[in-house]
């Protein structure tokens, strides 16, 4: 008889994210959070307990919140300004722009439950655009980390980064995928496993869900790379160009629109240095339905077996 399949425990990167930010406060005085009535979304209940002063609540004034956090980076603190990312970079997207961009402020976005984590809570909590509006911003890394270990880690990096950032985090569980001790390199892609037939590359929750995409197509005798692209900007040209030189066709997918994010980045890459095959997984240009987070995913084509299916077809075009 063979022995029961155990399924890889999950993790919530909201709790790395708050471990790690507790960790770093009790290092460094200048470590503040700021939130918008936030503060259990964000897991920040541990934070406010051990340093109540450095925790500043606005309320539910994302415009304010990133202001507040500007000038609290002018006045020589290290904030990370923590909200639901589809009200801070929807709410709040002028003052991303000006305040911390354009300035060039040290203030770290922390968008808690983007993509569709806040499935039955539908359109106006689904963050699906914020790679879009965040990405085309200069002075602005856009990271989306695909496990608990990449996210401790991305967060010890923004710590370190003399400039503003957005790390874009999910509150639905993911299991590991990184060894422990892995160190965050901003532009720099994973390489999960070895392929010569086509390339997967996703970031955040679709990591794990391309892993058993490409355990499937191994057992269709296809031999699939595997990227985690945690950086959106500024992007791992390097990887794509030699995914696309060496493997020949290249799928993303991603808990976003498939315009403007993660796809479209990789896309812009490929059309000007390596014509290849591309097919993008993500929703399509649509306002996704209410519905859970995981059903969400299947229903827009990712599933782990949609997305070998589908990746099994494109390489029928090369």
């Amino acid at each position: 008889m063979n022995a029961p399949v155990t399924a890889a425990k999950l993790y919530d990167c909201r709790d790395a994210f708050a471990e790690t930010l507790e960790a770093l406060a009790a290092g460094n005085d200048k470590v503040v959070a700021v939130c918008n009535d936030s503060v259990g979304s964000s897991k920040l209940g541990g934070f406010k307990s051990k340093f109540p002063e450095r925790l500043v609540n606005v309320g539910i004034a994302e415009q304010n919140m990133v202001g507040v956090g500007a000038g609290l980076a002018n006045g020589g603190q290290l904030p990370f300004v923590c909200g639901a990312s589809c009200f801070l970079t929807g709410r709040a997207l002028e003052q991303i722009k000006a305040d911390l961009a354009y300035s060039n402020a040290n203030v770290k976005l922390i968008g808690i439950s983007s993509g569709m984590a806040y499935g039955e809570l539908g359109p106006t909590h689904h963050s699906i655009e914020d790679f879009a509006w965040t990405r085309v911003l200069p002075n602005l890394p856009v990271i989306a980390p695909c496990d608990r270990i990449e996210t401790a880690a991305a967060v010890k990096w923004a710590a370190d980064y003399a400039g503003p950032c957005f790390l874009r985090l999910s509150r639905v569980g993911v299991p590991d995928l990184l060894p422990e001790g892995h160190v965050f390199e901003l532009g720099r892609a994973n390489l999960l496993r070895e392929g010569s037939d086509v390339t997967l590359i996703a970031n955040g929750t679709l990591t794990h869900r391309i892993v058993k995409a490409a355990d499937i197509l191994a057992s269709r005798g296809i031999k699939a790379r595997v990227l985690n692209m945690a950086t959106v900007r500024p992007i791992d040209e390097a990887a794509i160009v030699a995914a696309a030189k060496e493997t020949g066709a290249i799928l993303t997918a991603e808990e976003h629109s498939i315009f403007g994010g993660l796809g479209s980045a990789i896309a812009e890459v490929v059309v000007d240095q390596a014509p290849v095959p591309m097919k993008r997984l993500g929703v399509p240009g649509v306002f996704a339905h209410t519905g859970s987070a995981e059903w969400l995913l299947d229903e827009f084509g990712m599933a782990p077996a949609a997305i070998a299916d589908a990746a099994e077809a494109l390489i029928k075009r090369k």
